[in-house]
């Protein structure tokens, strides 16, 4: 496991809109490893590999759009006030409970520290983003590095704990290195891959739309995170943590085509790669774009268990990574019949 690239992309900083450094660290990382790569006005990178295997007779190699989002859950600057603290709301799915005392960094490296009004219901009730602050450490407006429009990201560092991974953006780099990943290890396919680092995905899976209009693929697979519910109070779901990958059945923003979805099956126990079914009751992934696009994609997700998601610290294991691996790379590298 590549331990220091889920680092180097975990640790990067990339809200919606500004994922131009996770895009070039992906870019070092994909190179040799494609024939084409390109960045759409949008600002999705695209990685193209070509078929090594002709299929028979004259067909044309089906073209497999894979995606993995760049983005992480930010924050914009919505107000500084004459003494330079600064108001701000949510870009993506923050909530703030989590944020009390974190650090939080913009584009120009500048560092504050979130923080809660003082006042009867402190104490009491789960606060709303209008009782949260930023300090910068400014004695004033003027003298504040950041001002209204400014995009910010949490800081935070990786950790690990046995097989277990804790840091920010899990969500959804953990995914980019499932796609980096697996294109390293695919050594031969029938198909024309075009693997997609999308963009603001998590402000209405914009990159990925636009993607796929673009590329017009046949088959769609989509890689992300997806909650478990292995913990103290948490919602009833069958996904856990280091019990495999997990395919997607449904979610709130698509069904998962059945077809799809079984062939993901059969290559998973063909290869004896542990797997669990993911049913999500909220929450969505590029999955939706994709089959949304022009006439309809027949699409699927392959889904890195997480808990925690959308916070500081979120939680992947090693071997739920390693099977999501290997079971991308056990479909891309084989004929993806539907019929």
């Amino acid at each position: 496991m590549n331990i220091e690239l889920i680092r180097e992309l975990t640790e990067a900083w990339g809200p919606p809109s500004q994922e131009g450094r996770v895009r070039e660290i992906v870019k070092t990382h994909i190179a040799g490893l494609v024939d084409e790569m390109r960045v759409d006005r949008m600002g999705n990178l695209i990685a193209l590999k070509r078929a090594t295997i002709k299929p028979a007779g004259s067909e044309a190699p089906k073209r497999v759009m894979l995606s993995a989002h760049m983005d992480e859950i930010g924050f914009i600057i919505t107000h500084v006030d004459e003494k330079g603290f600064s108001r701000f709301n949510s870009v993506g799915g923050l909530r703030p409970l989590t944020l009390v005392g974190n650090r939080v960094v913009f584009a120009d490296g500048a560092v504050g520290t979130i923080q809660i009004e003082k006042g009867p219901r402190a104490a009491t009730e789960a606060p709303g983003f209008e009782q949260l602050f930023i300090d910068v450490g400014a004695a004033d407006r003027k003298s504040s590095p950041i001002k209204v429009g400014d995009l910010g990201a949490l800081q935070g560092v990786l950790a690990q704990s046995g097989d277990r991974l804790i840091g920010k953006s899990m969500d959804d780099r953990i995914a980019c290195v499932v796609a980096i990943e697996a294109m390293r290890q695919l050594k031969q396919t029938p198909h024309d891959i075009h693997a997609v680092f999308s963009v603001q995905e998590e402000v209405g899976l914009r990159g990925a739309r636009t993607a796929a209009y673009g590329v017009n693929p046949d088959i769609g697979i989509a890689v992300d995170v997806t909650l478990t519910g292995d913990f103290p109070e948490a919602p009833f779901m069958e996904v856990a943590l280091g019990k495999g990958t997990a395919i997607k059945v449904q979610d709130s923003s698509v069904i998962a085509d059945p077809r799809l979805r079984n062939l993901m099956v059969q290559r998973a126990r063909e290869g004896r790669i542990p797997y669990q079914l993911e049913v999500l009751t909220a929450g969505g992934t590029d999955t939706a774009a994709i089959q949304m696009s022009r006439e309809g994609v027949p699409a699927g997700c392959i889904s890195i268990p997480c808990r925690y998601v959308h916070s500081i610290s979120e939680m992947v294991d090693i071997k739920d990574i390693q099977a999501s691996i290997n079971l991308l790379t056990a479909i891309l590298s084989k004929p993806i019949d539907l019929d």
